[in-house]
This record gives structure tokens, sequence and C-alpha cells, in this order.
């Protein structure tokens, strides 16, 4: 897919081909460089527009980090380069959640977020953005051995699960309740506010591995509740967008990306139930011998179920594929902050691929995880690019559709991110 962005100043010609003896003017090089935000009509329409699927950017981000740590083929120089990415999703994710909090202090919207259908479902994106953050400290910071650094993981996963909770349960509720929907409109976003709990108990998973003793089963325990509560939701969800497609076929290509969202708590459940086995084998024979054989059994039901789900997520991977392919070859692809879809759904999937490889030592998971987190940090290099070109232009804080924020009367007009033509 390749942007082709259309604005008046889409063409800048320096004459630098034209050979002169006098040096160029100052005035001249500033006037064919744009200030920032001049796509706005001011400059507090960058907070009125900063709604919360910018938060999608800090979740792919912090994924390429845990994929360049734990890639199957890796070295050294990967682990100082997730190490950066890491430190960048950091600053990213502190820089979103600033002016996030900016935006409801002087609108006081979160109301009318809350009661849109398309602006709600991006609020799941905050706990999940403050997962990868989590994950990204546990994988770069573990072989160094820091004495602060399991408590630090273990304080934020609680955080996390103070968002990611109630998410999971009123944001849904809202939607039966409030919201106005139309079948033939919906998308995938609804997973959104649904997969926080699966993305969760991975995350609890990798922070359980850092303790011992009852600290570490309360952990994998209620991790176990959260894995099965997402996934049992999710699946409910992807089955009503299933039958949404057939009877009204693929979305349009202004969202398209959406059809790789319910790949995401696929591969993320596959992920997190075979790390979860991996840690109930590690504890559970020796914290509760009254029941022989649990974590043996644990660990063999984490391999099935993730072989399961992740079989499952190889039919939901190769259909998004050929959705956004067959709407390119039909037409332009709009750009805008929905393209982080691309990210972290198949980056769960390359997680799981290359656990399996780690369980089995199977070496077609390993070169099939490679060869998706080779592709998945290709396009996150594409997607951030263009996303900083027309975050600076402002292209992408416009606050479109949204008129003083109220609700619109028609859920088709109600675009939740702005879009440039591509």
């Amino acid at each position: 897919m390749h942007s082709r962005v259309t604005t008046d100043h889409s063409e800048i010609t320096l004459g630098i081909s034209t050979f002169s003896p006098h040096p160029m003017r100052l005035d001249m090089i500033k006037s064919h460089i744009h200030r920032p935000m001049h796509k706005l009509e001011t400059r507090k329409d960058a907070i009125r527009g900063f709604s919360p699927a910018w938060f999608t950017a800090s979740m792919g981000t912090g994924m390429v980090c845990v994929l360049l740590h734990e890639f199957p083929y890796s070295c050294q120089p990967l682990r100082y380069i997730s190490m950066g990415v890491g430190l960048f999703n950091l600053v990213m994710f502190l820089a979103f959640l600033a002016l996030f909090t900016w935006r409801m202090i002087q609108y006081r919207d979160l109301n009318v977020i809350l009661l849109h259908p398309q602006l709600s479902m991006p609020l799941g994106a905050i706990p999940m953005a403050l997962a990868t953050v989590i994950s990204s400290i546990v994988v770069t910071l573990t072989p160094y051995n820091t004495l602060w650094m399991p408590t630090l993981a273990l304080v934020l996963w609680c955080i996390h699960l103070c968002l990611a909770i109630p998410m999971f349960l009123f944001i849904p509720f809202v939607a039966i309740s409030h919201q106005r929907h139309k079948f033939e409109l919906v998308n995938a976003t609804l997973l959104l506010p649904v997969v926080t709990t699966v993305v969760a108990s991975s995350v609890g998973a990798s922070v359980a591995a850092l303790f011992e003793g009852t600290t570490a089963v309360a952990v994998v325990l209620i991790s176990y509740m959260l894995w099965a509560m997402g996934l049992g939701i999710s699946l409910m969800i992807i089955t009503f967008y299933v039958i949404r497609l057939m009877l009204h076929k693929l979305p349009p290509s202004e969202i398209i990306a959406s059809t790789f969202l319910p790949l995401g708590p696929l591969g993320q459940s596959s992920y997190g139930i075979q790390l979860l086995g991996t840690q109930a084998r590690r504890l559970l024979p020796e914290l509760l011998p009254q029941i022989e054989f649990l974590g043996d059994f644990l660990y063999c039901m984490g391999l099935f179920l993730g072989l399961a789900l992740w079989a499952l997520a190889i039919w939901w991977f190769t259909h998004a594929l050929c959705s956004v392919i067959y709407r390119r070859i039909h037409g332009p692809v709009p750009f805008n902050l929905g393209w982080w879809a691309f990210i972290f759904p198949a980056g769960t999937f390359s997680l799981s691929s290359n656990e399996l490889w780690i369980i089995t030592g199977f070496t077609f998971f390993r070169v099939l995880a490679s060869v998706v987190s080779t592709g998945i940090i290709l396009m996150w290099i594409f997607v951030l690019a263009n996303t900083i070109r027309y975050g600076w232009t402002g292209e992408l804080l416009k606050p479109i559709n949204i008129s003083r924020l109220e609700l619109q009367k028609d859920p088709e007009t109600a675009a939740s991110t702005p879009i440039v033509q591509v």
C-alpha cells in the first residue's frame, strides 16, 4: 500500500537543480516548511481531536519492542534496538496519557465519549497500551536482574487490572444499554474493550515468572480467570462479526484494517494460555500438592488450547490479508489511525507461533514467527512514519464529525479518526 496524500502543498520545489552563485534566502526556505498543525483551524483542535485511538500507536510500538527482543533468530543488536523502542514507547504512552487527560479536563466530555458508538471502543486501548509498557519492562530488564523491576512490574500490572476490568465490564454494557448501533455498520472495534482481560492474563503470566510462592500462584490463578472471561466474550463478538460480514460484506476501505482486530484475541489467548501453562507446571506441584499432576495437566492443556487457537488465528489472518488486498485492488485505502490495527493483532499471532516453537521445538513455528515478525516490523516503520507525518500537519487530529462533541443522529457519519486519502 503506497500512500498518496492529496493536500494543497503536496509538491514542494526548492529549485536545487538550478545552480545559482547566490545562496538561497532563508525566507524562501521557510516558505516551504509547514508549521506544525497547519491543517487545523486552531491549535486547541489538536487537544479536542485527540481521541483514545492514539493509544493503539503505543500498543503497536510496545508489541514491536517485544517482537524484537523475542525474535526467534535473536542477536544482541536486536535486543539493544528493542530497549530503544521500549523506551520510545514509554515516552509515547506518557505523552498520550497527558494529552488525553488534558482533553478530559478541558472539555469534560468523557460521558459523551462513553455514549458514542465509535469513540468509546478505543478506550480499551489505554490499558492495553499500558500492558505493552509492562511487557517491554519485563522482557528488556529481566536479563539484568534488577532488584526493583519485579515489584514495579507487579504494581503496574495491578494498575493495569484497575483499568482493564472496568473497561471489560462497563463499556459493553453501555454499548448494549445506551449506544445506538446499526448491524450493517458494526465493525471489529467492539473487541477493543473486551480483549483487555486477555492481554492482562498474558502480562500476568510474564509477571508471575518473576516471583515465587503464593504471590506468583495468585497472579497465575487471577490470570486464568481473566483469560477465560476475555476469550469467551471475544468469541461471541467474533461470531456476531462474521455474521455481519456474510450479510453485509467487507467493511469500507476507510476501516478495512479493522478486519485484523479479531486476530488479536485469538493470537493473544493462544500465547497467554501457553505462558500460563508453563508457570502452572513450575509453581503448582509445590504449592498445591494436594491436587496431584495439576501443573502438568495445565501445561498440556496450555499446549493443546494454544495450538487450537493458533490454528483458528491462521484462518482469520488469511481472511484479513485477503480483505485488505481485495480493497486495495479495487481502490485506494485511506490512511488513518486504524492502520495501527495491522501491528498489534498480527504481533500476537507471531508471539503465539514463537511460543509454540519454544515448547515443541518444531522449526516450522520458528520460521513462521520470524517471517511474520519481520513483516510486522517493516509495517510498523511505515505506519509510524505516516503517523508522524500526518500528525505533524494536524490531519490526524481534526475533530471530524463531532460538533461540540454531541452524539450524531446517524452513526454512519460518525468517524472516530480523521482520514487521509491514500
